[in-house]
């Protein structure tokens, strides 16, 4: 069984909700997600989406957050509704670009750190205008060679 579109994964279920799925890739940026921006939706089962008006899903692009076990053209599942702590993997809008980093806070200075030994964390005040936009709760991965999404 090949899955060659989001719309394949569809799982018609009563205990299901449907999350609705960012058509640009996450690092690609845009200043908010915007129906103009949806690429359609995915079903996921309740239990899995705890919030599901606040909750999104966006396919990550690029490779700095490998370490969290986070790779390209993976799903993030994103919920609005979670306060971001100390290590957790946020979606941030820097100068309105969006990004995938892991939130550290160390004293009273928060930062954004890429999941990569080779790229340093930054201050979120040496960024110009950041704001925490979500934290990803889950993200989906195939391990299987994967079709296109769309």
């Amino acid at each position: 069984m090949h899955l060659n579109r989001v719309d394949e994964l569809l799982i018609q279920s009563p205990d299901a909700v449907r999350v609705p799925l960012i058509g640009q890739a996450l690092c690609a940026g845009f200043p908010s997600p915007a129906d103009d921006f949806l690429e359609g939706a995915l079903e996921l089962p309740r239990w899995l989406v705890l919030n599901p008006p606040a909750t999104f899903l966006w396919r990550i692009s690029g490779s700095s957050m490998e370490g969290a076990g986070i790779y390209d053209r993976d799903l993030a599942c994103v919920d609005r509704s979670l306060k971001p702590s100390h290590g957790s993997i946020v979606v941030a809008a820097v100068d309105g670009e969006m990004s995938c980093k892991r939130l550290v806070i160390d004293g009273n200075v928060a930062r954004l750190a890429f999941c990569s030994p080779e790229l340093p964390a930054f201050a979120v005040d040496e960024l110009g205008e950041g704001l925490i936009w979500g934290v990803v709760r889950f993200s989906i991965r195939w391990h299987v060679a994967r079709g296109r999404l769309s």
